[in-house]
């Protein structure tokens, strides 16, 4: 007899409010082979790529869909071809986009996209971080080639926009750690002083012109922007305030097409970054994400950088999610909203 385990997912892709927009169910417990590992789930976040996932479309799941792309949990079984981990280990990592998602009692895995827990955080702070922590650290060093050695960051300056959100509040600590200047973007008191807490050395609003903002600060330019938000909402003020041979990276798809011609005197460079890249297309660095949520984890137990979990809710399961996409949609959650315990 199979065994089974409990979920939350969805068979209609349905408005949050709907109550079949997402469901408890239980689906067969799955194995681990090759270099899968099996984890027993103890902490899960939501992130905008749940509800991206869920939005409304016609397309009906003959079994569940289960989303959920950011855990932290127990090593249960390692696949034959492992060699990073074992039973017992605790971890935490994003998941594979392609692959059925976390909202589950256990959950299937490659290990190369895997790290080691911090042992300093319980498995609700860890399960704030990794989609985020992914992102930020993609976006800075790989996609936009910022150098981990602080005395070459003297004077450089990074605008974050959307600071105060899941990757912001990542973000910005990971840029303070190799000694750039950040601004972040908040716009209301509560998300100014998260982004400050989180170690912003200056915030601007995102609903006015950044230029007249930047210079009272002292920088007529900034040497990267990473945008959080909108991004053909700030294409016009980031092409402004981007400096010659700058950086823009962004995370966000855009409705309409992007004028790049506003980059070309200043020869600027403009990325995309999507921490799903890798496991999408296996790509041969895919360890690389084993190796920076590694690294992330000793610069949170050495006190570096700390977990930007702000809310918890318990246990894990439809009732709890459907209230925490219902919250992420309406696009002002500062920090991570994190479930814990099935």
């Amino acid at each position: 007899m199979l065994e089974t385990m409990r979920a939350v997912g969805l068979y209609r892709y349905l408005p949050i409010e709907h109550p079949e927009s997402l469901l408890d169910v239980e689906i067969s417990k799955p194995s681990a082979t090759g270099r899968d590992v099996l984890v027993r789930v103890k902490a899960v976040a939501v992130n905008p790529v749940d509800y991206k996932v869920r939005s409304p479309k016609e397309k009906v799941e003959k079994e569940p869909k289960i989303l959920g792309w950011d855990v932290a949990g127990i090593v249960e079984e390692a696949g034959p071809d492992c060699t990073l981990f074992q039973p017992g280990d605790e971890v935490y990592y994003a998941g594979d986009i392609t692959r059925q998602g976390g909202n589950s009692e256990f959950q299937l895995v490659d290990e190369r996209i895997v790290g080691k827990k911090p042992t300093s955080l319980d498995f609700a702070q860890a399960a704030a971080l990794p989609l985020t922590t992914i992102t930020a650290y993609e976006a800075l060093f790989d996609r936009m080639n910022i150098s981990r050695n602080p005395d070459e960051n003297k004077n450089r300056t990074i605008l974050i926009i959307g600071a105060a959100g899941g990757v912001g509040s990542i973000a910005i600590q990971l840029a303070k750690s190799v000694g750039l200047t950040v601004i972040g973007t908040a716009s209301r008191p509560e998300s100014v002083a998260w982004a400050k807490e989180h170690g912003a050395d200056h915030t601007i609003n995102h609903y006015e012109e950044f230029v007249p903002q930047l210079k009272p600060l002292g920088f007529e330019t900034v040497h990267y922007i990473l945008c959080l938000n909108t991004t053909e909402k700030h294409w016009e003020n980031m092409s402004k305030s981007i400096a010659p041979q700058g950086k823009i990276c962004s995370i966000v798809e855009t409705e309409v097409p992007l004028n790049l011609n506003v980059l070309k005197n200043k020869s600027a460079t403009f990325v995309w970054e999507l921490m799903f890249t890798r496991s999408m297309f296996q790509t041969e660095d895919m360890i690389e994400q084993h190796r920076l949520l590694n690294e992330v984890a000793d610069l949170i137990d050495n006190q570096a950088i700390k977990t930007t979990l702000n809310k918890r809710l318990t246990p894990i399961n439809a009732e709890n999610l459907r209230e925490a996409h219902s919250l992420l949609e309406r696009g002002t959650t500062i920090g991570k909203i994190v479930l814990e315990h099935f």
